[in-house]
């Protein structure tokens, strides 16, 4: 069935229940509230930045919206672009897409104003729905995207603030009906565009049918056995299936979701605390930075009651068994999950290591729920047990193509499987472990290097924050291991003192350069390294040769 019969369900079954919570603590005062769904309790003044809807209201909401598409001409196959930081307006917009048959394209919030525009002519968007944060960006492309296309703003229910070069969204769906257009689809209707991570330059646009969107809602109940009374914590950006995809557990059974704007250590475990939240979904920085909270007493967890979180997991990056350590020992109680998954795999869960295998920290997992998996060698053949090959996937959940571009869909499409461009070795058990992003293999003097396996060894002294290792161009040996270091805060560290670190490694695998600077790092968690080979690959680094 098509998802958004699910909203359909939970709003008959759970109509007065509350679905979305929105808590956004950089809203330093009280605003006036004029939407009739919007609570504050008064002697609360955590409620000062919170906001709630219902199931019933948040369907409402999508019919409302459809209804207005449907006004303005859109139909089957038609593409609505949404660029708007979370919040409660983003998941009945997306839906309210959907039940038109149109096809919702979540646009990354950090684009530029050429990316944006890139994106909307790539996708063939129709419309663009935007927020306060983007009317500049948007303003700066108007002639040229405005020409085709209806801009919609969304104040988020302050009132006021519509630029003249957009209809303003608030206004115009109050004054729309709120019955259900009841448009006719199929899982074999396409539902969605989203956008790869574009780290090979501009980013692909990826199309999945409703179809895939419905698997993804199954594997990530099937995985942490969400029911109705569970309460997720959702702080990454919407736009990305590593979120939603994740919500989708809980959005199949209508339990609650808490959308945290914001990732304060902090704030992440008072509204943890205060929301009753069980299943909370972090990235690995985000983890750390609570753990280092805790250990400088910024946090004492004493003060808060967290005895409903039931499960912590992680995505969007291999994950440092080290870190998972000091997490039990902070949080004993609690589950421990990885997912790894792609946007072109409708998100997380292709591969699943299952609360079970906490032993097996470190690996990814085995094949999720209805998927297949393999490792291949260069000719597509699998190879043998323990060695490196590239990750294939397939299941219910692969991409249809990528929109636009059969050249790079062939390249990555073959026979049903999707070639993940990932590393991976599988062990005796047939867990698989990531070895790294086959453009990140460093070949140094003919020896394959994976950085990731340096950067989980170097992330293991207690003094190291954060940690990317990239190649840099050699003469003799053609590319070397660079270490860039991010220093915790509280503690000093010199290049001999990492060096002499580093000897425990085998000779190879040791840097030949550490650079002591800050990682950037996308809204997914994922570092950036195309952005650390612009900074120092060709470029003289400051920095001493590795004296080992």
């Amino acid at each position: 069935m098509p998802i958004t019969d699910i909203l359909r369900q939970n709003a008959a079954k759970y109509g007065s229940d509350v679905a979305l919570v929105e808590v956004n603590p950089e809203i330093q005062e009280r605003r006036r509230v004029t939407w009739k769904e919007y609570e504050l309790i008064e002697t609360d003044p955590y409620c000062d930045y919170r906001r709630e809807i219902t199931w019933g209201v948040f369907d409402e909401k999508a019919n409302r919206f459809a209804n207005l598409l449907i006004s303005r001409g859109v139909k089957k196959g038609d593409k609505v672009a949404i660029l708007l930081m979370n919040g409660l307006e983003w998941l009945p917009i997306y839906f309210g897409i959907l039940k038109t048959g149109a096809l919702a394209v979540p646009l990354n919030f950090r684009y530029t104003s050429d990316e944006i525009k890139y994106c909307l002519d790539l996708s063939e968007s129709d419309i663009l729905v935007f927020g306060p944060s983007f009317i500049g960006r948007v303003e700066e492309i108007t002639e040229d995207i405005s020409k085709n296309r209806l801009l919609f703003y969304v104040g988020g229910g302050t009132g006021g603030g519509c630029p003249t070069f957009a209809e303003d969204y608030d206004h115009l769906v109050s004054n729309c009906s709120s019955a259900d257009p009841m448009i006719e689809l199929t899982d074999d209707d396409y539902a969605a565009i989203y956008f790869s991570s574009g780290t090979t330059g501009f980013p692909k646009a990826i199309l999945h049918k409703h179809r895939s969107l419905m698997h993804s809602c199954r594997v990530e109940q099937n995985h942490h056995s969400q029911t109705k009374d569970d309460v997720f914590l959702c702080i990454p950006p919407l736009y990305h299936t590593g979120a939603k995809m994740h919500w989708f557990g809980s959005f199949l059974v209508g339990g609650k979701a808490v959308l945290l704007k914001g990732v304060k250590p902090q704030m992440i475990i008072e509204t943890a605390a205060k929301e009753k939240c069980s299943i909370v979904w972090l990235l690995v920085p985000w983890a750390q930075d609570i753990l280092d909270a805790i250990d400088r007493g910024d946090i004492d967890l004493d003060k808060y009651d967290l005895s409903n979180w039931r499960l912590m997991h992680i995505g969007a990056q291999p994950v440092p068994p080290s870190l998972i350590a000091r997490w039990k020992e902070k949080f004993p109680n609690h589950q421990y999950d990885t997912n790894y998954g792609l946007s072109e795999s409708i998100g997380p869960g292709c591969v699943h290591l299952g609360v079970e295998n906490i032993h097996k920290v470190g690996a990814i997992g085995k094949a999720g729920f209805g998927w297949e998996v393999k490792i291949v060698d260069e000719k597509g053949e699998p190879v043998e047990r323990g060695k490196v090959g590239e990750l294939c996937v397939k299941g219910p959940g692969v991409m249809t193509c990528y929109f636009n571009d059969e050249k790079a869909t062939n390249e990555v499409l073959k026979d049903g499987w999707l070639y993940t461009g990932d590393m991976a070795q599988e062990d005796e058990d047939g867990f698989i472990f990531l070895v790294d992003r086959k453009k990140d293999v460093i070949i140094s003097g003919g020896e394959n290097l994976y950085p990731v396996q340096i950067e989980d060894f170097i992330r293991s002294n207690i003094k190291v924050k954060d940690v990317a290792v990239i190649g840099l161009p050699d003469k003799r040996l053609g590319e070397i291991a660079a270490a860039i270091v991010e220093i915790k805060p509280e503690y000093e560290c010199s290049e001999e003192e990492l060096y002499s670190f580093c000897n425990q490694l085998p000779r190879y695998k040791r840097p030949h350069k550490i650079i002591f600077a800050d990682i950037p790092r996308n809204p997914t968690g994922k570092i950036e390294k195309p952005k650390l080979r612009r900074i120092y690959c060709g470029e003289s680094v400051v920095a001493s040769q590795n004296k080992g």
